[in-house]
């Protein structure tokens, strides 16, 4: 046995790590614990009010820092060559060894020469390069260590919601670092922002825009990037940019990116990365490219708004830098800005299965187009590119979209969208139908909602956004399954079909597991927030308790008005309402060892 272990056949990853001197061990070892020590002293260095004497000091640590990180670069990288081990991340130490040259050289070598490199050496004369560094070496030396994820006994299902927890953590102390607010913040409203911005809410107990300075709101900033794609999913990028992947690491990452081909995670993750990053930064240019007529003392920093709220927007989050959100006098009637957040929040609730599976089918059909141009005759064969699931999400999307914004239309035309004209009526009303799904934008006066209105809200956030999606609720496939189940039982089938399909009863069985798990949360938070804060209308409690589960961030205006208690309770709604209640269940349970019996089946009275 032994020796056919010995004998199997290693991964270019493990027998990278096979090879790796004791030397290069130990620096990696001794770089991680002084990234990490620096990352520490950057945050004492943004996060709190210094003393007298600690610019100079925190001036001599950055120096030290950098010379220390170059000269242990220096000797790895050396050490590595000689011995032939081709890291991944051998190139990127490259880049950076080549990086700090050019800062020592623009530091010490140019200064007399001001006159081309003024501007170089303005830049490698301050602290900024420094900073750069301490991050990017951290990211190195971390990603390294992503492997022990794979090689841990947890559960994918509990490392999920571990790494929620985790964040959530790390967001609440950096949310109570002095130099984040302007007036300080009490450790349940840390708790609840940073719960709310990784979970990617929307709900806020203190004004973003006035509580928060821009350190701060960097912070919530980078929190709804990394719970919206979940930082185990930035983790894996990292970890296999740098260090290369695995068949553990594809393993793991299977059914965390919804992929079933394990030839194609690596492919899967650094698209879904990409694909982020690119549409949300073509997002800030459009946003930005609509608020340009905008007066600069109106809104003086138009493209940290303009990022702001396309990460915001793709990641269904629902922050704002502005008090009144899109609701402000200023952006309540741009059109094209609305349409533009719209558009994010409708991509980033597909699902990026769902975004990658229509990309393919449209790819398909436009070179079936070209090749039927270029031969004279239509290829006759269409192969089936669009699956169940994309078929099911897309036909659920369009319906609620388009039923919620006639719907919204016809309730609203003369409350809060009477002061608009009939454009503005219709870009509203498609507006108000997008935003419940898991967005939590608003461009009306929520409070003022007709109660019909309100019920359509409640329905549309149940249901939310779709799998595998940066938003929240039950999911659309979820609800379409329990429609075709409830008509498969209605026709007397004994089994759910749809587009020449059937439909796993697992999938039917995780769907009301799913539907009754959600109101049962619900019920639960609604029960208690009236309980912890009777004065409040039950209404709008479960508004807040809906919008909570579902990570919207919509509100009638009681949040700032909640309890402590009920503070508390919305945490725990909108935590569950992002890793989902049948996941942590997953998680929490131990799976049975076998399911190779049969009991005597008995007929249970239902109706």
């Amino acid at each position: 046995m032994n020796q056919l272990q010995n004998n199997t056949p290693l991964t270019p990853l493990q027998a990278a790590m096979e090879h790796v001197p004791p030397t290069v061990a130990l620096l990696d070892r001794f770089l991680l614990y002084l990234s990490g020590f620096a990352l520490l002293v950057f945050l004492y260095d943004i996060g709190f009010e210094h003393a007298p004497y600690a610019p100079r000091l925190l001036h001599y640590f950055y120096h030290v820092f950098f010379l220390v990180v170059l000269a242990c670069l220096a000797v790895r990288v050396f050490l590595l060559l000689r011995n032939k081990v081709r890291r991944p991340s051998l190139i990127f130490e490259g880049l950076l060894l080549f990086f700090m040259l050019l800062a020592l050289i623009s530091r010490f070598v140019l200064q007399n020469q001001v006159t081309s490199a003024s501007t170089l050496l303005r830049f490698f004369d301050s602290e900024q390069p420094i900073y750069f560094i301490i991050f990017y070496v951290f990211l190195i030396e971390v990603s390294k260590k992503t492997l022990l994820f794979y090689r841990s006994t947890v559960h994918p299902a509990q490392m999920f919601v571990l790494s929620f927890v985790f964040l959530v953590a790390v967001g609440t102390f950096l949310l109570l670092l002095p130099q984040a607010t302007y007036k300080g913040i009490s450790f349940i409203d840390a708790l609840f922002t940073a719960t709310s911005a990784v979970c990617v809410t929307g709900l806020v107990t203190l004004d973003t825009a006035t509580a928060f300075t821009p350190t701060g709101k960097v912070i919530i900033l980078i929190l709804i990037q990394v719970g919206g794609l979940g930082i185990m999913t930035f983790a894996s990028f990292f970890g296999i940019f740098f260090q290369g992947s695995s068949l553990k690491s594809s393993l793991f990452m299977k059914d965390w990116l919804n992929e079933d081909n394990l030839g194609q995670i690596t492919s899967t993750l650094f698209k879904i990365v990409s694909f982020t990053l690119v549409l949300e930064l073509v997002g800030a240019l459009l946003v930005y490219a609509s608020i340009l007529e905008i007066p600069e003392a109106a809104l003086p920093d138009k493209f940290s708004f303009a990022i702001f709220h396309a990460v915001s927007a793709f990641c269904n989050a629902g922050f704002s830098t502005l008090s009144l959100g899109l609701y402000d006098p200023m952006l309540r009637f741009n059109y094209p800005l609305q349409l533009i957040i719209a558009v994010l929040i409708i991509v980033g609730g597909l699902g990026f299965p769902i975004v990658f599976n229509l990309y393919r089918y449209l790819r398909y059909k436009t070179l079936t187009w070209l090749g039927s141009l270029n031969t004279g005759s239509r290829v006759k064969h269409t192969p089936r590119v669009l699956n169940v699931n994309t078929l099911l999400v897309t036909i659920t999307t369009l319906v609620l979209l388009g039923a919620g914004t006639v719907l919204y239309f016809l309730l609203e035309y003369s409350n809060t969208l009477a002061e608009h004209g009939l454009g503005g009526k219709i870009v509203g009303a498609f507006f108000g139908s997008v935003t419940p799904r898991t967005a939590g934008f608003n461009t009306v006066d929520m409070a003022a909602l007709t109660a019909p209105t309100v019920l359509l809200y409640l329905l549309l956030m149940w249901i939310g956004a779709s799998p595998a999606s940066v938003g929240g609720g039950i999911k659309t496939t979820t609800i379409a399954v329990a429609i075709l189940n409830i008509v498969s039982l209605a026709r007397g089938k004994d089994r759910v079909e749809v587009f020449q399909r059937e439909i796993g009863k697992e999938s039917v069985y995780k769907a009301f597991a799913i539907i009754l798990l959600s109101l049962m949360v619900i019920g639960l938070a609604v029960f208690l927030v009236t309980l912890f804060d009777p004065e409040l209308g039950l209404a709008a409690v479960a508004f807040e308790c809906f919008s909570g589960f579902a990570t919207v961030g919509l509100t009638v205006g009681i949040t700032t008005l909640l309890s402590t208690p009920s503070k508390v309770v919305i945490i725990i709604t909108m935590f569950l309402g992002r890793v989902g209640t049948l996941t942590l269940i997953v998680g929490l349970l131990r799976k049975v060892s076998t399911l190779r019996y049969r009991y005597p089946k008995e007929t249970i009275i239902i109706t």
